[in-house]
């Protein structure tokens, strides 16, 4: 168990180098100018928009309510004056309330909005940057194969429907482990880590199931990539869930729009993505087991499909090579 614990440390270490390389970012800036635009607008209306209206109500609006609409009353205060602290700390709510509903929560919206689309682009921008010989090896190796019928089944009509049904099994795949990583937060003692270590699998898988989109690897392949190297794909969730794990729901989530297309494009030049394609025994993983990080969410996906009476994308596949 010792060499297994020390591989497993070494990989974790690695993922937390690896999301920690923030001098990619600056490097695929610098050759997209585009990429740097589109990085810019995030950062501004999540930076200094959505998190300066969060500081900005924190430390200057919030204390003046208190100021102007007191609870207790001062010495200096009259007798009289201080017989409405009931009706000020009344008043103090609604005008806190109309903050969050007229301002906060809809400029909320817009940032998950709007940073779901750039996240997109910047993405695809990134990708565009990297140098051709550095796309990814797994393109060259996919150049390299000889047509299967594997591969001629993902091409016409037939590869279409696939990459549809991917999306949407995706989609259910990762709707129903957000469920889960929120189920496991409430357990008693232990739920803290275990969220911890699920929000570190989800954010990982996140940041690199963009470029793994743009490669045209297929999902199977994702996911036995994904949890064969699960230590490393834990370490490289934890900074980013390390930033935003003990904030407030709206400092975490303005904090992470702002955060998240970083460590997309740290991803984007990332080693392991490009061995993906590359035989198991090659992988830094080799020998240790394979852990079903998506077991629970790939069962309740399979039982939502098969309730619409729907087929999953690796059914499609067998179907269509078959």
């Amino acid at each position: 168990m010792i060499p297994k614990s020390k591989q497993v440390l070494v990989l974790w270490l690695e993922g937390f180098r690896e999301a920690c390389s923030l001098h990619r970012v600056v490097i695929l800036c610098h050759r997209s100018r585009k990429l740097l635009l589109r990085t810019g607008q995030c950062f501004l209306l999540n930076g200094l928009i959505f998190l300066g209206s969060l500081g900005l109500f924190k430390w200057f609006i919030d204390p003046a309510l208190w100021w102007i609409l007191p609870d207790q009353c001062s010495p200096v205060t009259s007798q009289e004056f201080c017989s409405y602290g009931g009706f000020y700390a009344f008043l103090r709510g609604g005008l806190l309330q109309l903050f969050y509903v007229f301002w906060f929560y809809p400029l909320y919206m817009l940032s998950f909005i709007l940073s779901n689309i750039w996240y997109n682009d910047i993405a695809k921008l990134g990708f565009e940057a990297m140098e051709k010989s550095d796309l990814s090896s797994a393109e060259a190796l996919r150049q390299g194969e000889a047509p299967t019928s594997q591969n001629l089944a993902n091409s016409g009509l037939g590869g279409v429907m696939i990459g549809i049904g991917e999306q949407v099994y995706s989609m259910l795949l990762l709707t129903f482990f957000f469920l889960e990583v929120y189920v496991v937060g409430i357990i008693p003692y232990i739920g803290k880590i275990l969220n911890f270590l699920l929000l570190s699998w989800m954010y990982a898988y996140y940041c690199y199931e963009y470029k793994w989109n743009f490669s045209g690897i297929p999902l199977e392949k994702r996911l036995d990539f994904f949890e064969s190297n699960w230590a490393f794909f834990a370490g490289f969730g934890s900074p980013c869930v390390l930033a935003i794990f003990f904030l407030s729901p709206l400092v975490s989530g303005a904090l992470m729009a702002i955060l998240f297309p970083l460590f997309v494009l740290t991803a984007t030049g990332s080693g392991p993505e490009k061995s993906i394609l590359a035989p198991r025994r090659t992988w830094k993983c080799a020998g240790l087991w394979r852990l079903p990080i998506f077991y629970a969410a790939d069962t309740l996906s399979m039982l939502a499909l098969s309730i619409f009476r729907l087929e999953s994308p690796h059914q499609m596949q067998h179907e269509k090579t078959g």
